[in-house]
């Protein structure tokens, strides 16, 4: 079942997304049926893999009647799923007691899919810690998905994946701290942290519905110190020591973002596009679930390339353009300085060719993002202090507020906050 839902006012989507979720459905959420975000979306859909591609060209990238089913070796069980899946309640040994998602099982209907649809599946290590498994013990995990191609036929596609386990050396007797086998573990080296902040984003977003956002916001914190406490590097008592490797170094920013994201904080959203938010991002997969949890931002100058700019209102200036991916919304921002000569016709002008280019690179850069995402993000092209300025600035840190000025700050734009 696929919602497209287009309205000023609720529509019911917060109720109606049950049953898109249990049928692996499409949710797309928009203002008016005549803008793009439907229109475009709505012709996605029905998308064809190209006439040159092997087996499948010509045929739609949708499946029907998908499925999946889980195996995995005695040593650890399966949990549960997160995604847009419905569980067959099927029971058996590699079912854990401990449930994360649709648990309970380990097979779940997914009904509609498409090349994009992900499944988040979480595991549990069941293996006592007192009995350590043998050295060249491994793990073995079968994925099986079931679906009918568009051209009518069945498919089944297997998926297996094997692993070494690994048994920490029994701890000295000296009182040594948590984190002492920490720099020769491998989960350190193998660590995937864009992976395992979308798999607890997923994990987070799921608890709100059960329980408080506070409690949910609490839980992500304690994760976050759980994971620092067993992998940094650090003296106790020394905030100076403290070092996280290269492997976790920016998985701390990600847990930042997701706490003040809208799928945990919903402030200025209806319940319809909270629903919305969160159902997409529980199907998407972890390149597209990244950019919704922390946006990517791009200045735009005269003194060189596009760069990668920090979501912070310092990044702010009169004479940069920005371009901002929230996934949902596509943002480009003309500083001050860049609206003024704009509005004065200097992009016109052949002697000024340089400023047209750079008013252009932004510009094709959004289209380029537009062109491979569904649902399709809204576009906003703002200038500096003007309203629809207000969907860069709620993403942007306030490191310049109202107060900074009185401290001789200088730099950036001021974000009018609360304090």
């Amino acid at each position: 079942v696929d919602v497209f839902a287009c309205s000023l006012d609720q529509v019911g989507l917060l109720e109606m997304s049950r049953l898109v979720e249990a049928t692996g459905g499409l949710m797309v959420l928009g203002d008016s049926f005549g803008q793009s975000v439907f229109k475009e979306s709505l012709r996605r859909v029905f998308e064809r893999f190209p006439d040159e591609v092997p087996v499948d060209g010509g045929q739609m990238h949708m499946a029907f009647g998908t499925s999946l089913e889980v195996f995995t070796s005695r040593e650890f069980k399966v949990s549960g799923a997160i995604g847009p899946v419905m569980s067959l309640n099927k029971h058996g040994p590699n079912v854990s007691d401990l449930e994360v998602g649709k648990g309970g099982t380990s097979a779940w209907s997914i009904g509609g899919a498409d090349p994009n649809t992900t499944i988040a599946i979480y595991f549990d290590v069941t293996n006592p810690g007192n009995t350590p498994l043998s050295e060249n013990k491994r793990r073995f995990i079968q994925f099986l998905t079931k679906y009918q191609h568009s051209n009518g036929r069945t498919r089944l596609r297997a998926t297996t994946l094997c692993g070494p386990w690994y048994n920490p050396p029994t701890p000295p007797k000296d009182g040594a701290p948590a984190n002492w086998d920490a720099q020769q573990s491998p989960v350190r080296s193998s660590f995937d942290q864009e992976a395992a902040a979308v798999l607890v984003a997923r994990m987070a977003v799921h608890q709100t519905e059960t329980d408080e956002v506070a409690d949910v916001l609490r839980w992500v914190d304690r994760s976050l110190i759980r994971l620092c406490a067993k992998f940094a590097d650090y003296r106790v008592d020394d905030q100076a020591s403290f070092r996280l490797p290269a492997e976790f170094s920016i998985y701390p920013q990600f847990m930042f973002h997701l706490r003040r994201s809208q799928f945990l904080q919903l402030f200025n959203s209806s319940p319809d596009e909270a629903a919305y938010y969160r159902y997409t991002l529980s199907r998407e997969n972890t390149t597209n679930s990244l950019v919704m949890i922390q946006p990517t931002l791009l200045s735009y100058s005269f003194n060189g390339p596009p760069q990668a700019a920090l979501l912070d209102s310092e990044s702010v200036r009169p004479d940069c353009i920005l371009l901002l991916d929230t996934f949902f919304h596509v943002v480009v921002f003309h500083g001050e300085t860049i609206a003024a000569w704009r509005e004065q016709g200097y992009h016109e002008q052949e002697e000024h060719a340089a400023f047209r280019s750079l008013l252009e690179a932004p510009q094709g850069d959004a289209q380029m993002i537009m062109d491979h995402r569904f649902p399709v993000p809204r576009y906003i092209v703002c200038d500096q202090h003007k309203s629809e300025a207000r969907f860069l600035m709620a993403k942007l840190n306030p490191s310049q507020t109202h107060n900074s000025n009185l401290d001789g700050a200088v730099g950036g734009a001021q974000v009018n906050t609360d304090d």
